[in-house]
């Protein structure tokens, strides 16, 4: 890797980071309203594997979609106005925090109900096969959704059909209030689940962007080169609650304050750092670019137009 793609990992990084504090800031101002599931502490998994696909790639993923779509290059002032329920969102105002799409990068959206995207990522991926062409689709859902029959039916016909998709486990331990421990009966690891569809797993720490993406590359380049369909499980750790509405009083503080200690916004700048790659200049650069580009967002945001009732039925059917 280059200097500059270190950097770039970081930027995404402290990008998603200062976006959803934004977010959670513009929610208690009653600005961003409905459901908001902030990706705190979860960075690390959507910039080191979406780093690793290339732009013709399809991406589809689960309510809490904000870390995606900002890894994904997402305009983050499109994101922001579509947060704020206006015209110049992404989904024009009408889909809110978690229908976040944009087709031109192959960034399939946003899906509230839990599982419901995991199918449509293998009707993608099987167009990829129809077409011939080497295109990948990564399917993102938390360890909740794999207690979903959709979840299995979809696993077990990409198996038998080889489709080239990659299955995309964030495991946060927590399925909203309820630990893994009372959904596993083998307890906290779910990476065997793709042994009995015969899919090539892996299990990879989602706080270490840099093992992220090195995972993430071994799976896409087998996938790229026919062997089939590849799952990888990332353990994590959402520092907020389940959703903004979420005290997460189900967890002790000692347990939160363990997994902050692995925030990879304190030990991948660390890291650079001590290897010689970037200096403190150069992370102070960075953050402060960051800073005026989400005051932009929320000012963009802000001003926007809401979208106007006729315009209710539009976008319905394609």
């Amino acid at each position: 890797m280059q200097k500059s793609e270190y950097l770039e990992l970081y930027r995404k990084m402290y990008l998603i980071r200062r976006f959803e504090e934004s977010c959670g800031e513009n929610y208690s101002r009653g600005l961003i309203r409905g459901f908001l599931h902030l990706y705190t502490g979860e960075e690390a998994i959507a910039v080191g594997s979406i780093s690793a696909l290339r732009e013709d790639d399809f991406i589809v993923t689960h309510y809490r979609d904000h870390g995606h779509a900002i890894a994904r290059g997402l305009d983050p002032s499109a994101l922001m106005a579509e947060l704020f329920g206006k015209k110049t969102g992404v989904s024009r105002g009408k889909g809110g925090s978690m229908h976040l799409f944009d087709a031109k990068k192959n960034f399939m959206g946003g899906h509230a109900i839990v599982g419901a995207q995991i199918p449509l990522a293998a009707g993608f991926a099987l167009a990829s096969q129809y077409r011939h062409q080497d295109t990948v689709t990564v399917v993102f859902f938390g360890d909740g959704a794999t207690n979903q029959g959709t979840f299995h039916e979809t696993m077990n016909l990409a198996s038998v059909w080889k489709l080239p998709i990659l299955f995309f486990l964030e495991n946060n331990f927590y399925g909203m209030g309820t630990r893994v421990e009372n959904i596993r009966s083998n307890g906290k690891s779910f990476s065997n689940l793709a042994d009995g569809y015969d899919i090539t797993s892996s299990q990879v720490d989602g706080m270490d962007v840099l093992a992220v993406k090195e995972t993430t590359e071994e799976a896409i380049k087998k996938i790229r080169q026919g062997q089939g369909p590849c799952f990888i499980e990332a353990t994590t750790f959402r520092f907020q609650g389940h959703s903004m509405a979420d005290p997460a009083k189900y967890r002790n503080e000692k347990e939160v304050e363990g997994w902050k200690q692995k925030d990879p916004l304190i030990t991948f700048p660390k890291y650079l750092i001590s290897e010689g790659i970037a200096t403190q200049s150069e992370m102070n650069s960075i953050i402060n670019d960051i800073d005026q580009i989400i005051d932009e967002a929320v000012r963009f945001a802000s001003e926007s137009p809401e979208p106007d009732l006729k315009e209710l039925n539009n976008d319905i059917y394609a």
